[in-house]
């Protein structure tokens, strides 16, 4: 797919990564969509750099794991610039998780996004896309989708079950759009990284270093651009996935 005069729904699109997708695809010639929940200053500023590239930039402020506002951000989309022909799947609350647990409501929230939302917002694009005959969607991952994360077990279920997300609607909206999966390692800091846990997590990598937002959205379009790689996934981690064996076997 050629990126340019297409137009792309970002969710979670107004920082850190999502930004840099959200500009990475305004680059190559989107229209983008910035989804957001909360970051309603940060989506519009994203939104003037984005129009920087001489591209159209709507922000929509729309809790993904609400099947109302879902609906009501794809009629705002449709109002104001047509059908959907790119879906990035971004949003993605990190918030812990430990069990046993007294409460549920940060599984419901951490679910209700990574698996409700990204249901729902994919299943409005498809059609969108069915009716061009013509679409891509990437969803955004992690290395938790393969491995227990501790005290994150909603934040691991749910990516997991976006990558389980991936593969099936592949198959179900074949062959007219193609869904595809990026797993992210280190490549943007928390707020409340102390330096020395920096360090630690840079040398958990094959490259002994953090990788950017920007790698991640180049991999985006990569995967938008190539048509021919379809329910597949590509780590973006530096190595960190095998890093523990750098020293030793076994």
């Amino acid at each position: 797919m050629d990126i340019k005069g297409k137009t792309a729904l970002i969710t979670g699109g107004a920082v850190r990564v999502g930004k840099a997708i959200s500009l990475g695809l305004a680059e190559a010639g989107a229209n983008v969509v910035i989804n957001y929940s909360s970051s309603a200053e940060s989506a519009l500023q994203t939104a003037q750099e984005a129009e920087k590239f001489g591209v159209t930039a709507l922000t929509i402020q729309a809790n993904v794991a609400d099947w109302e506002q879902v609906k009501a951000m794809f009629d705002q989309v449709h109002s104001n610039l047509g059908k959907i022909d790119i879906l990035v799947n971004n949003a993605s609350p990190f918030t812990p998780t430990p069990v046993p647990t007294d409460s549920i409501e940060a599984w419901q929230m951490v679910t209700g996004v990574q698996i409700n939302g990204a249901f729902y917002v994919s299943n409005l694009a498809a059609k969108d896309m069915l009716d061009k005959k013509d679409g891509a969607i990437v969803n955004i991952v992690d290395l938790s989708a393969w491995e227990a994360w501790p005290n994150l077990t909603a934040h691991a279920v749910g990516k997991s079950a976006l990558l389980a997300l991936t593969r099936q609607f592949a198959l179900e909206l074949h062959p007219y759009v193609r869904v595809n999966a990026i797993a992210p390692g280190p490549v943007l800091a928390p707020p409340d990284y102390s330096p020395e846990k920096i360090k630690r997590t840079a040398e958990k990598t094959l490259l002994n270093r953090w990788g950017t937002p920007e790698d991640i959205s180049k991999t985006v379009n990569f995967l938008i651009e190539s048509d021919y790689i379809n329910a597949e996934y590509i780590t973006v981690d530096g190595g960190q996935r095998y890093a523990h064996r750098k020293h030793e076997e076994g």
